[in-house]
């Protein structure tokens, strides 16, 4: 395979600043090794011409018409990743990549590794990226998805994929079986982790190690997943490169195999070449549930219930001040949906989670967002949210708990808060293996084992207008400067409560409080 040159071309290179050809040239650089070392993932299927054009939705091949020259016993699938569907009780989504169009795709399932005996046909969402001559040559991508319906509660299975040529069952593919367990019937004790802004590097991959010895029921990842898009504005004018994907989906098999990968979208996920709205990569490569939001337009927007806890993902770009590629895409839509989710979730459920992109609440480079405070966090006061977890800024910061915009109650490391009393709770977790952050001067990290308590922050937040305003605050509880993920123990029974911790990449704890309500 021919590998591409480490430079930046001066047309990508113009649209761009100084820290972003740095970033460019350090990912490029990364990825050029992991092409040399995994054999090019596609044994170089994945080129194209350089041709001019506009960039187009995901097209769904049926699997039965699905051709190529390619013999299917030389394409290996990679990249699986799985999402619970609508009701995790029962609904699994199976996703992968294929280098090449193949026919027939398909899963294999099972109770057992050496027992796969019930096949669920699969599709196939091609993907392509026209060429810019002198910045990316032309690429055309494979995203293949099975929809598992009908499962047992609480049960594990085992799965392998394949197609015309590869037969997970067969002998020399059973190394490839892999396994995932659905939701139980009734709430029992489970642990769910978190965070945003990964990418690929060894950082990122070192998070999905960790990720993995906390044993999730599954992870939430807050956007900005791959940064395939460098610029992150959502314009056409932004650097990209869309075989990232192929790169971040080889390095999060490890984990996004067996543990449900639920992701929702940040600023660097709005693709510009794709419709609708820069969301057409998206929807090839994800398949996320479909709980009455129109999931063909806004792919991370949806809700599920995983035992006693209701978990509502968010799109943030629309209604972002700060970067406003697509403020006000859905005309309202998703607001409207968000007030009449949480409020059916709200009689249900002890614990309602919401998790999206742009922070509400952070001191750090990106800061708060005002578009967010406005749109939505009087919907989180109503129907009394109690926790909210962000990315964006590329730091762990926690508030005390928030009431009317000011601080409701001080939650130092180690406390108990309870939202229908103290208000709501704000997690930045945007350490998930991208370049980190800082934060203001005068704001030093206080965490676990190095408390730093401090009256107030000076700091900003994004207005209408795009400016920024000044404000200077005192919610700002915990600040890390440093890789990082949430971990939460959701327990029920008659004192249920959530038990959030964040780790450190070593392993260490940063941080750790409990949400109880009505205690």
């Amino acid at each position: 395979m021919d590998l591409p040159d480490v430079g930046i071309p001066p047309q990508l290179a113009r649209r761009m600043s100084m820290a972003e050809q740095y970033e460019y040239l350090r990912t490029k650089l990364t990825r050029r090794r992991a092409l040399v070392t995994a054999g090019a993932v596609a044994g170089g299927l994945l080129t194209g011409c350089a041709t001019d054009g506009n960039g187009s939705s995901p097209r769904t091949t049926a699997p039965a018409s699905a051709t190529t020259a390619v013999s299917g016993s030389a394409v290996a699938p990679f990249g699986r990743h799985l999402a619970f569907g609508a009701d995790p009780r029962t609904q699994m989504r199976i996703s992968w990549q294929v280098p090449a169009a193949v026919r027939k795709p398909y899963v294999r399932v099972g109770a057992r590794p050496d027992d796969l005996g019930r096949r669920i046909e699969a599709e196939i969402r091609d993907l392509h990226t026209p060429g810019v001559t002198g910045v990316r040559p032309a690429l055309d991508q494979y995203y293949v998805h099975a929809a598992l319906d009908g499962l047992l509660p609480g049960t594990t299975y085992y799965y392998g994929v394949g197609h015309d040529g590869v037969d997970p069952a067969a002998p020399e593919h059973r190394s490839t079986i892999a396994s995932f367990r659905t939701a139980p019937t009734r709430p029992e004790k489970f642990v769910f982790t978190a965070f945003g802004d990964q990418g690929v590097s060894k950082a990122a991959a070192a998070s999905d190690d960790l990720l993995l010895k906390q044993d999730p029921a599954f992870h939430l990842h807050a956007g900005d997943i791959c940064y395939a898009d460098v610029n992150g504005r959502g314009e056409k004018a932004d650097g990209y490169d869309p075989a990232y994907w192929d790169l971040f989906l080889k390095q999060n098999e490890q984990v996004a195999r067996s543990v449900p990968w639920m992701v929702t979208t940040g600023n660097h996920d709005m693709e510009a070449w794709y419709s609708p709205d820069g969301y057409g990569g998206q929807l090839a490569r994800w398949s996320l549930p479909d709980s009455g939001f129109d999931a063909r337009t806004a792919p991370g927007v949806y809700s599920f219930v995983y035992g006693n806890v209701g978990f509502v993902a968010l799109d943030a770009n629309d209604v972002s001040y700060e970067i406003p590629a697509n403020l006000g895409y859905t005309g309202g839509k998703q607001t409207a949906w968000l007030d009449e989710k949480l409020g059916k979730l709200r009689g249900s459920v002890d614990f309602i989670v919401v998790v999206f992109h742009h922070c509400a609440y952070s001191t750090s480079s990106h800061a708060s967002d005002g578009g967010v405070r406005a749109e939505w966090l009087p919907l989180f006061a109503k129907h009394q949210v109690d926790l909210v977890v962000n990315g964006h800024n590329h730091v762990y910061e926690r508030t005390d708990a928030i009431k009317g915009g000011e601080v409701g109650r001080r939650v130092p490391i180690g406390a108990s808060t309870d939202p229908t009393r103290d208000g709501i709770v704000y997690v930045t977790a945007g350490g998930g293996g991208k370049d980190l952050y800082g934060f203001p001067a005068g704001a030093k990290e206080s965490y676990e084992g190095q408390v730093r308590d401090i009256d107030s922050v000076d700091t900003f937040r994004w207005t209408k207008s795009r400016a920024t305003e000044a404000e200077t605050v005192e919610w700002s509880r915990v600040r890390y400067r440093g890789f990082s993920l949430l971990k939460v123990e959701a327990e029920s029974g008659s004192a249920p409560r959530l038990k959030v911790s964040a780790l450190a990449q070593n392993g260490d704890r940063i941080d750790h409080f409990e949400v109880r309500r009505g205690g």
